[in-house]
Order: structure tokens, then sequence, then C-alpha cells
């Protein structure tokens, strides 16, 4: 589904009601979200109540009796937007290729700011990865094949000064793409060879054909520690080599690009508190971009996803 799409077959509650209930429910039942009971009542409300929904469920298990509706316990719980904005709001930010800024969202929603940015936020959390954000979540399949390994900063430069000037308060991301495959992106508290070996360990198959990465002195120390069994080969930059037959590091490097050009161009300036949201972003609509109906893969990660209170985001 893309915008017009989102507009026109989403435009009221019921409909969007409707939606959710077909992602979260994809055998056509309503189950008891605590017991799993397919024995439901629907209530209707004849009064005002402070909960907008107007579709609401109890379960007629004796034993359970619990009431709940289609956005109880996902990233819609406890939000008082109209689900219609919600889903502009998924649509905006899951096609947009650069992202798209709680500023943004805030003009075109006519929301406030903070509405905006928490928005974003959850939806990002749909977007992350099992073992996307830490090297210490639940494991990924790992990468295969051709792995192009390559670290980058995330940090402003000062007026006069180098790109790699206060490399020491910059962000290290450490990325990682199989060729024909997935990217990956991690958050790192610097490129030590100590902190890039997990990374790399938790990412990438030992039995992957070759490893491509640059000169950077770690790595050899790294592919050695996380007993890597293929070939290594290394792209010399500072000699003016970028390409050597099949030897190259580019197609990390234009993820890295594409990543950048989303951090200046559109959000300006982001925390290292949430960069790994960000990363989680660019990292899901990057291995996304092939799917007919990322919108809807976005939606149902949604529903599988518990709330994620304000307090989450703003704790130091």
């Amino acid at each position: 589904m893309n915008m017009i799409d989102v507009v026109k077959n989403l435009a009221t509650d019921e409909q969007c009601l409707d939606f959710l209930e077909r992602k979260r429910w994809p055998d056509g039942k309503v189950r008891c979200i605590r017991c799993g009971n397919d024995k439901i009542s629907r209530i209707q409300r004849k009064t005002p109540s402070k909960n907008k929904r107007t579709r609401l469920y109890t379960c007629l298990e004796p034993t359970c009796k619990h009431q709940f509706s289609p956005t109880t316990d996902t990233l819609f719980h406890d939000s008082h937007l109209p689900l219609h904005k919600w889903f502009a709001a998924v649509a905006l930010i899951v096609h947009a290729k650069k992202g798209m800024s709680a500023k943004q969202i805030e003009r075109h929603l006519g929301v406030n700011y903070r509405t905006a940015w928490y928005m974003g936020h959850r939806i990002r959390k749909a977007m992350a990865q099992p073992g996307g954000v830490t090297v210490s979540a639940v494991p990924r399949p790992k990468l295969s094949g051709i792995v192009e390994v390559d670290e980058t900063y995330v940090g402003g430069t000062q007026k006069g000064k180098g790109v790699y000037y206060g490399k020491n308060q910059k962000a290290v991301v450490i990325g990682l793409r199989e060729r024909g495959g997935e990217l990956r992106f991690v958050h790192t508290d610097d490129a030590k060879a100590k902190n890039v070996a997990p990374v790399v360990a938790a990412n990438v198959s030992p039995d992957a054909k070759a490893i491509m990465t640059d000169e950077f002195t770690i790595y050899p120390w790294v592919l050695r520690r996380t007993g890597h069994k293929g070939i290594h080969h290394v792209i010399r930059h500072k000699d003016g080599n970028y390409v050597v037959g099949d030897v190259h590091t580019n197609s990390i490097e234009s993820a890295f690009s594409l990543l950048k050009r989303g951090i200046v161009g559109s959000f300006h300036r982001i925390s290292h508190k949430h960069l790994h949201r960000y990363l989680s972003e660019f990292e899901y609509r990057f291995n996304g971009r092939e799917l007919p109906d990322l919108f809807g893969a976005t939606v149902a990660r949604m529903v599988g996803r518990k709330e994620m209170r304000y307090s989450e985001l703003t704790a130091n």
C-alpha cells in the first residue's frame, strides 16, 4: 500500500480497526490476548468513555473475562491519536528513502512535535530486528557468501576543521552487508578490535566465503578472533584503490552514504542515545525495499510488539 491507498482505504476508525484485526489475527478469529480463547463477545459502549476506540471485546472464558481492543498490548496501545493518522505516519516513514523527521510529520499530520517524535520512535521499535540493536539480543541468521565490513563515524564537524576532527566525540557505526543479501548497522562504543569482534561474530558466519574490508589494521585480528575460515580481501583506499576486480567495499559504503544523507538532510541532528533506533529504521527500510507491501508488514510488526512508554524514551 502506498500513501494514496492508505488515505483511500484507511480513512475511518472502523476501516483501520478491521485492518489491524487482519494483521493481528490472520486466521480471521479474534482471540483473547491473555488466554488465547476464541470465544469472545463484542461490547457496545452505551456511554462515553476515556478510551476513544469504538471496538472492545471481552473473553467468555469464566476464569479469564479479560477485556481488550485490537490495539491492546501493541505499539498503538494507550494512544488517543486517531488510527488513520497513525497509518499515515507509518506510510510516510516506510516510504521515505532518507527518513522523515518528526518536524515534517508534525506538519503533515497536524499534531504537536512531541506526539510526532513519540510516534516515530514507536514505529522504529517495530522496525528493529532481533539482534539488530545489541550483540546480546536474540541472534539473527548470520551473513554468509561475500560480506563487506566497514566502520563509519556519525556526528557533526566544526567549521574549519577536517571530517575526522573530534573523532572521539563521534558515534561509531559498524556496517555489514552481504552482497545480494541483508544490511546490518550496529552502534558500538568505539572502533577498537575488542568491540568490533563481537559485532562480527554475532552477524557474520565463520563459513562466509569471503570478507571484504579496507586496510584498517583491526580487521585481520578481528577475523582471527572470530574464527573466520574464508578469504580476507583488503582494498587499500590510501593507495587510491577502490575497486580491484570484485574486491571492494562500495556496497557497504553506499549504505553508509544513504544513512548520512538521511541524517544531514532529514533529521539534521540525532543523539547518540537514540542512534540505534535510527539505524534500525534505515536497515529495515533498506532490507525491505523489494517487499510488495512494506507498509502492511510494518503494521503487522507494530501489533506484534509491546507498547513503548514515553518515559522509556526520555529516561537517562
